[in-house]
């Protein structure tokens, strides 16, 4: 006992060893989990050109490549310039932040990239086939640089949204983006589509007429690729690994998951009564559909809530994208503002409606939590669409009477691929006159 005594200060002190060495351990695994979801997201990229190229006319395919690598390079630049300041800065009066150029390091740096170049990306399929590539360089530079980036400060990083000593009722939850990165691209994609106009040969006497993508099997893919990277974009937004943080992110995966199935079955069963038969494209949709509506509630929610949001979005996204093309009258070639505008207001509200804290105790007003955090969702839900649609008519009105919109007909007519880049993505099916 008295050798117990006399070594006490070397026990305590290997005591503190090993807890200061657990402690970089975490760390350590927690940015390696960032990373590794960071580069998930990325990989996202190769989903999005994908699906926006295999939807849309082959005679644009390039173009959407390049729009695709474009976003991915520009975000990389101007988000590290000046969006991460913007976006996580210290000066802060709750609805703007900076603490000056080229800030941000590390794995936080390169995943919160990948986000803003995720949100530029959204807008490239709804508006393709007739935009100027010029313009949309400009596009791309300004949600980069500050559409996105403001917007994500304000519950990010402890913006008005997380007031609640204001006129907040309960802190705003998005936890990996269904308003801030999904809902601010979705209705900016809404606002350019409308603006650049419909493709010539979409509405002939006010009647909708197809226009069929020319690769139903690389969109697949591209959607297969897609999910793969959701659960780095949802898992990785636990920001950290270890312990309790591992055992949580891992749920964040697996409740993505099952969002994605519930949608893509939603959507699945919602053509095959509405149509007939079962939608391939649409159920793409609704598969992608049911993770946008988890992404805001993944960190929030039951196994069986995600389902059920999953499910219910997958049934939004069809008729969202039945009524904007039909009704409003508005060309969004791949369903974008559809898929990531609308159904990601639904997925921000959800977590109003049966979300939980951490401590599994309700928050939603349909399992017992009260109306607080529905209205916190919508208040911010409302406000992230609100941006969107008015930065971005403000700044397509910009291009729209400076550099323009759109090709010309006959750019058009031969396609993108030939007016703006001088290459075809399948010069043998074109030689043999084909579309």
């Amino acid at each position: 006992m008295s050798h117990l005594i006399n070594n006490l200060p070397l026990v305590i002190q290997d005591a503190a060893a090993v807890e200061s060495l657990a402690g970089a351990i975490k760390d350590d695994m927690g940015m390696l989990w960032m990373l590794l979801s960071g580069i998930l997201v990325f990989f996202m990229q190769a989903g999005f050109t994908l699906v926006e190229s295999g939807m849309t006319r082959s005679k644009n395919a390039v173009n959407i490549a390049m729009k695709n690598l474009l976003d991915i390079a520009v975000g990389s630049l101007t988000y590290w310039f000046v969006g991460y300041s913007l976006m996580y800065g210290d000066t802060s009066n709750g609805w703007f932040f900076w603490s000056g150029i080229m800030q941000g390091e590390g794995a936080d740096l390169f995943f919160q990239t990948m986000f803003a170049a995720t949100a530029a990306t959204i807008v490239s399929g709804a508006i393709a086939g007739r935009t100027k590539y010029s313009t949309y360089i400009v596009f791309s530079i300004v949600m980069t640089a500050i559409i996105y980036p403001i917007a994500g400060g304000w519950e990010w990083n402890g913006g008005w949204l997380n007031n609640t000593d204001g006129f907040m009722p309960a802190e705003f939850i998005d936890f990996a983006g269904s308003s801030i990165v999904h809902a601010v691209g979705g209705f900016a994609a809404l606002v350019a589509a409308y603006m650049v106009g419909p493709r010539i040969g979409k509405f002939v006497n006010g009647k909708v007429m197809p226009i069929p993508g020319h690769n139903q099997i690389l969109a697949t893919l591209g959607v297969f690729i897609l999910w793969l990277g959701w659960f780095g974009f949802n898992g990785g937004s636990q920001l950290a690994w270890g312990g309790e943080d591992a055992v949580a992110a891992s749920t964040v995966v697996l409740i993505t998951n099952l969002a994605a199935a519930a949608g893509a079955l939603g959507a699945l069963t919602t053509t095959w009564i509405w149509y007939g038969k079962p939608h391939l494209a649409q159920s793409l949709n609704g598969a992608l559909a049911g993770l946008v509506s988890i992404t805001a509630g993944c960190g929030n929610m039951t196994a069986g809530g995600a389902v059920l949001a999953g499910l219910i979005g997958g049934v939004i996204v069809v008729f969202s994208i039945e009524f904007i093309e039909k009704k409003l009258k508005i060309d969004d070639a791949i369903g974008a503002a559809s898929v990531h505008g609308v159904v990601g207001f639904w997925g921000t509200i959800v977590v109003g409606l049966w979300g939980i804290d951490g401590d599994a105790a309700a928050i939603g007003i349909f399992n017992g939590g009260g109306s607080a955090q529905l209205v916190a969702q919508l208040t911010g839900g409302l406000a992230y669409a609100i941006w969107a649609v008015v930065l971005s008519f403000v700044v397509f009105g910009v291009l729209k009477y400076t550099m323009g919109l759109r090709v010309s007909k006959e750019e058009e007519v031969a396609g993108l691929d030939i007016s703006e880049h001088g290459s075809i993505a399948y010069p043998g099916k074109r030689e043999r006159g084909q579309d």
